[in-house]
């Protein structure tokens, strides 16, 4: 079976390329042929159809459809996946959630000044179209959603029927558990003592991540002893830090930037937090229950879907709030509790094995073709 591949570019901190790596293993190892469509790539064993975009950034999303369109149609393969915001597939997987979501999620929060700015930026009404056009596509078979609550804000927002979007939770590879000489060495390296308790944080888009109530939440619990927060990923830090300087708390916090490779670097922590305020499903808490840390996340967060509350972490209604966020990352600042929720969030997550979401998806490609 040719099966045809739409990812826009490829990025080596994406968690996307890591399904998409096995996935495309899989495929070839079960003798199927590989058409990617991409602005760029770089892989073996796949044909790539270079896709040209040009113009200003908030058209470009509009142009890779239509061009990678135009050349779907001239190759015809048997069945199209899509990872990006096209109608020309069969399969979309919602990797990134749902737009419309995520806007009203990021108006919420954001001052009045900013949500004009939101309001003024073209590339959302470039990316409110290309959604729209996406789920009312005639071509349109099955919508893959990495969690139930990017399931239920695509029935709410777009009408889909329920019966068209299945939920494949998000797969890992096998992460080490604590290895207390690796981890020491790690955290001298950070300037962490051997008691300090280390909150971890992992993920580019501090905005969306909810970086800014986590470094308030430290605030609030600076004097709970030697508490430091490592913060691991891409954005611009000067507003966290002015934050964490206003709160007393600078002297606590280390940017380590993005780091291909990070897993080894859940060594270093004692309880991993990710307060998003708009998140389809976070491998981040995956690989950091896998490491043997307990997760305290938002609701908002699809991999809260896969934790239990109270015994392998904690789960926050509301990520803005602040108080209620410092009040969930204090249950672990206790040793024993700590470790006890540590070894219970490795068990969950090595339920989620990224063969398993490869399989499943493998599944339904595979059966397409029998339709």
């Amino acid at each position: 079976m040719k099966i045809g591949l739409i990812r826009s570019r490829y990025t080596p901190y994406g968690g996307a390329e890591v399904f998409l790596e096995k996935f495309i293993k899989e495929l070839l190892k079960r003798g199927h042929e590989i058409e990617v469509f991409s602005t760029s790539w770089s892989g073996v064993g796949v044909t790539v159809h270079r896709i040209a975009v040009a113009g200003p950034s908030f058209i470009r999303p509009l142009v890779f459809a239509l061009r990678a369109a135009r050349e779907v149609e001239r190759v015809k393969p048997d069945v199209v996946v899509s990872l990006e915001r096209t109608s020309c597939q069969d399969i979309y997987r919602a990797g990134d959630g749902c737009h419309r979501e995520w806007l009203i999620r990021r108006r919420s929060t954001a001052s009045k000044a900013r949500r004009l700015a939101i309001r003024l930026n073209p590339l959302h009404a470039t990316l409110l179209y290309l959604e729209k056009r996406l789920f009312s596509s005639a071509r349109l078979k099955k919508v893959v959603a990495n969690s139930n609550s990017v399931k239920q804000d695509i029935i709410r927002h777009y009408g889909l029927p329920e019966e068209k979007i299945c939920v494949i939770y998000n797969g890992i590879d096998a992460i080490p558990g604590l290895d207390e000489t690796q981890r020491q060495r790690i955290r001298s390296g950070f300037g962490f003592g051997r008691d300090s308790v280390v909150l971890l944080f992992v993920g580019s888009g501090f905005e969306r991540k909810g970086l800014i109530y986590l470094i308030r939440a430290l605030g609030e619990l600076k004097d709970r002893g030697d508490l430091r927060l490592l913060v691991i990923g891409k954005g611009k830090k000067d507003r966290y830090l002015r934050e964490a300087e206003r709160l007393g708390v600078d002297k606590r916090v280390v940017f380590a930037g993005p780091v291909k490779g990070a897993s080894v670097l859940y060594q270093a922590g004692d309880i991993f937090v990710l307060p998003s305020i708009y998140e389809p499903f976070s491998n981040a808490c995956l690989e950091a229950m896998a490491a043997g840390l307990p997760v305290v996340t938002s609701k908002v967060n699809g991999a809260s879907e896969v934790m239990k509350d109270g015994v392998t972490g904690a789960v926050v209604e509301d990520p803005t709030d602040s108080s209620e966020l410092a009040r969930k990352i204090e249950l672990f600042i206790d040793r024993d509790r700590r470790i006890e929720a540590g070894r219970a969030a490795r068990v969950e997550a090595r339920k989620y094995p990224i063969e398993r979401c490869v399989n499943e998806f493998l599944k339904l490609v595979e059966g397409l073709r029998r339709i």
